[in-house]
This record gives structure tokens, C-alpha cells and sequence, in this order.
């Protein structure tokens, strides 16, 4: 009886090994794109570079005359806050995106400021243009947010300043209510979506004659800043999220261009 008991025993040991065992993700695109956000000190000449830019079309805005107070609308995350540690930790862990995993990190209020965000909040401030913070972040996050954005010295850390992703992602609803009392003079992002509605329908070309219909505002009105960990973009490449990490790398491989087929789309 020993002897069957033992091989069964190994079996079971088996089995549960193979049950528990976490899927593998093929994280190497990520982890190049994740160490040039934390190390190049291109990122950081970008940062300073839009938020400078920012700076002198601010200084031309404040003398504009409105009906109403100015204000200025920005994203937070890859914005104003740096969440890289995140996205090394999803590869460091061998682990898939979840709202769980991604509140264990927000609720740590941990975030770095990015390059040149504080000293614009702030520089908003003294010319009493209000900042609006609407971001994807979900009501559970605001405390921690909060926290976090006060402990770097942002301006208009306050919680009626906060505008979170309540049923949807579309940020024009948002935008909309703060036009209600507000004239927003500019709008700072790392993703299309954070300037317009317009962005939200990228066709097949991923946005590319959208960008191209609206170029004079990029610079002016619009604020671009870089995040080449993740996106709205990367609807346009996989359509669905649905499919496996094997599919989506297969994917990535097909929409690079070379010099010997440049035409393809």
C-alpha cells in the first residue's frame, strides 16, 4: 500500500505545482522602454523641455482677457507623477496588470515627481491659473493621491482639484464640467486622449492625421509628454487584450517597418 501511496502522492505535488504556477510574460519590449524612462537623461531633458514650453505659453495666456478664471488641465500619471517603479515591478514579479496590483503601489503615495511638473503647478499658482488634475485614477486611490502629490509640494492638492474616473475612461465629461466655470487655456498629457475627444477615435492609422490635422496646437495649447511604456496606442496594435502574450509579440514583430517594405501598414 506504501508504494502506491507514494507515486500518487508525487502526482498530486505535481499537479498542484502545474495549477499554481504563474503564466510567463515575454516582458522584454517593456523592460527596455522602462529602463530608458528611469535612467536616459533624455527623459528628464523632455520633461524640462515640455514643461518649459508650457511655461512661456502660460506667461502669453495669463494676459489674455476671459469671461471666466483660467485654468490649466494635466494628467497625473507619467505626467506629473513618475509610476515606473510599477511597470519594473510588473517585470521584477513576472506579473500581469491588475486594478489590485496597481492600487498596491498608488496606495504607497511613493511617486516621484517628474521633471519640471512641481516648479509648473506652482508657477501656475502665482498667476492664479488653477490646475485641474483629471486622471484614470479611481475614487479609492484620491486619499493616497492626495497625499502623495502634497508631500512633493504641487499646487492645488485639494480634493476639488481632483477629477477621477468615475464609469468611464473618456475624460470629456470631466473637461466639460471644469469648462462650466473655468476657461481652460491648456491641457498637459502623455496621451492623445488627455487633450481632446477627438483623439478618442484614432482610425487605422492610430491617431497619426489626427495629430496632423491639430499640429499647430501641439506646443501651444497642447502639452505632449513621453511615455513610451504604455498607452492608449496600444489599442491600434493589439485590438483586443484578449489574446495571448505569444499573439500580442507576434503583433508587435508584423507592425515594424523596414527600409525594404517602408509602405506597410
Amino acid at each position: 500500500m506504501k508504494r502506491l501511496l507514494f507515486p500518487i502522492f508525487v502526482l498530486v505535488l505535481f499537479l498542484q505545482g502545474c495549477t499554481n504556477k504563474q503564466p510567463e510574460y515575454n516582458y522584454d519590449y517593456l523592460q527596455y522602454a522602462v529602463i530608458w524612462y528611469q535612467n536616459s537623461p533624455e527623459q528628464k531633458a523632455l520633461y524640462y523641455q515640455g514643461f518649459n514650453v508650457a511655461t512661456r505659453q502660460l506667461e502669453i495666456y495669463a494676459k489674455d482677457s476671459t469671461e471666466k478664471p483660467k485654468a490649466v488641465v494635466v494628467d497625473i500619471d507619467e505626467t506629473m507623477l513618475d509610476n515606473s517603479p510599477f511597470e519594473a515591478q510588473e517585470i521584477i514579479d513576472n506579473r500581469g496588470f491588475s486594478d489590485d496590483f496597481w492600487f498596491e503601489w498608488t496606495k504607497l503615495a511613493k511617486a516621484a515627481a517628474l521633471p519640471g511638473a512641481v516648479e509648473f503647478s506652482q508657477y501656475c499658482q502665482s498667476l492664479g491659473v488653477e490646475v485641474f488634475y483629471v486622471s484614470n485614477r479611481k475614487d479609492r486611490e484620491l486619499e493616497a493621491t492626495l497625499k502623495n502629490l502634497d508631500s512633493l509640494g504641487f499646487a492645488f492638492a485639494r480634493p476639488e482639484n481632483l477629477y477621477f474616473k468615475e464609469n468611464e475612461s473618456s475624460k470629456k465629461e470631466r473637461r466639460e464640467k471644469i469648462s462650466e466655470k473655468y476657461e481652460i487655456v491648456m491641457l498637459i498629457g502623455d496621451n492623445l486622449n488627455d487633450f481632446s475627444e477627438v483623439f478618442e477615435d484614432k482610425g487605422d492609422d492610430w491617431g497619426s492625421s489626427l495629430v496632423e490635422k491639430y499640429r499647430n496646437e501641439f506646443g501651444s495649447r497642447f502639452i505632449i509628454l513621453p511615455n513610451p511604456m504604455y498607452g492608449e496606442w496600444e489599442k491600434s496594435l493589439y485590438k483586443s487584450y484578449n489574446i495571448s502574450d505569444a499573439e500580442k509579440k507576434d503583433l508587435r514583430f508584423k507592425t515594424l517597418r523596414g527600409f525594404r517594405n517602408p509602405d506597410k501598414k
